[in-house]
């Protein structure tokens, strides 16, 4: 079985990383083993899933389901390691001053080493990473769009050797919609539609990305707009509250409307009111299966 790989981004606030782990945990509940990972610094699902740490290596956290925390920095580290095998020879090369400024300062080197992480099983290259399916909580729209551009931009600077022939093949891995699925979370309101359409638009400009697109936390409406708009005429409580359910519902039509322009791959999650993080994923996961 070959592996799988979701990205899922989208501007910063809209709930993506929820998201991420509902479709993980929708993943494992097929029977596939699932590895969500999350690209930062410090950990979300930490705090959200009240866990005692997560760190680079893979922490069991559902049946089928593990979370690691991934920064470019470690995953280069590890890269190094299994390239060098001799560990303090590695840990050498990581505290030269040299090694230390060029990292520092080449030029998409993190996102490069991220991206090779993820591809490093449909590549058969680098340490095993024995998961069916990965699910990446990725960057937000701005510095996703970066991470992307990481690999083409390093196969240019770098023509020939085995850095050039690696990012080549890491391009050609993520460009492939056989391996790579891409999901694009936004909110049914203008600005993240907006960034959301910009988004969708560059990826298949500049890497012929069909990503679909899922609008989260839409106000499901048990009755007819016509109803709402005859309520809202009332001088109320009532019909204040019927005049903002008609305002949304307006709304909401009209930013699916132009998701549907772009893409037929529309999922929506209903606006979910739940406290605790396991039944909020779980009720999310339902709505994306």
């Amino acid at each position: 079985m070959k592996q799988e790989i979701h990205f899922v981004t989208g501007k910063g606030g809209v709930g993506k990383s929820v998201v991420a782990a509902a479709l993980a945990l929708c993943k494992s509940r097929e029977g596939q083993k699932v590895l969500l990972v999350e690209l930062r610094d410090q950990s979300f699902y930490k705090d959200f899933f009240d866990l005692p740490s997560v760190g680079f290596q893979p922490t069991a956290i559902k049946d089928n389901l593990s979370v690691a925390l991934w920064t470019g920095e470690a995953c280069l580290q590890e890269y190094a390691r299994h390239l060098i095998k001799v560990e303090s020879l590695a840990k050498l090369f990581f505290e030269n001053a040299v090694m230390k400024a060029f990292i520092n300062v080449a030029p998409a080197l993190p996102e490069l080493a991220i991206l090779g992480k993820v591809t490093s099983g449909p590549r058969k290259h680098g340490p095993p990473l024995p998961f069916d399916c990965i699910v990446v909580d990725a960057f937000a729209t701005g510095h996703f769009i970066a991470l992307l551009e990481a690999p083409k931009g390093m196969a240019q600077a770098v023509q020939f050797g085995p850095m050039g022939e690696q990012s080549r093949s890491i391009d050609a891995c993520i460009r492939n919609q056989d391996l790579c699925s891409y999901h694009i979370v936004t909110l049914p309101e203008e600005l993240p539609m907006k960034e959301a359409s910009e988004l969708y638009q560059r990826l298949g400009a500049e890497f012929s990305i069909n990503p679909d697109i899922i609008l989260n936390k839409m106000v499901s409406l048990t009755m007819p707009l016509a109803s709402l708009q005859e309520a809202k005429s009332e001088d109320s409580d009532i019909g204040q509250f019927a005049a903002y359910l008609a305002h949304q519902a307006e709304h909401q039509s009209a930013m699916y409307k132009k998701a549907s322009e772009l893409t037929n791959k529309i999922k929506n999650i209903p606006l979910i009111f739940e406290t605790k993080s396991w039944p909020l994923v779980e009720k999310i996961a339902e709505a994306l299966k």
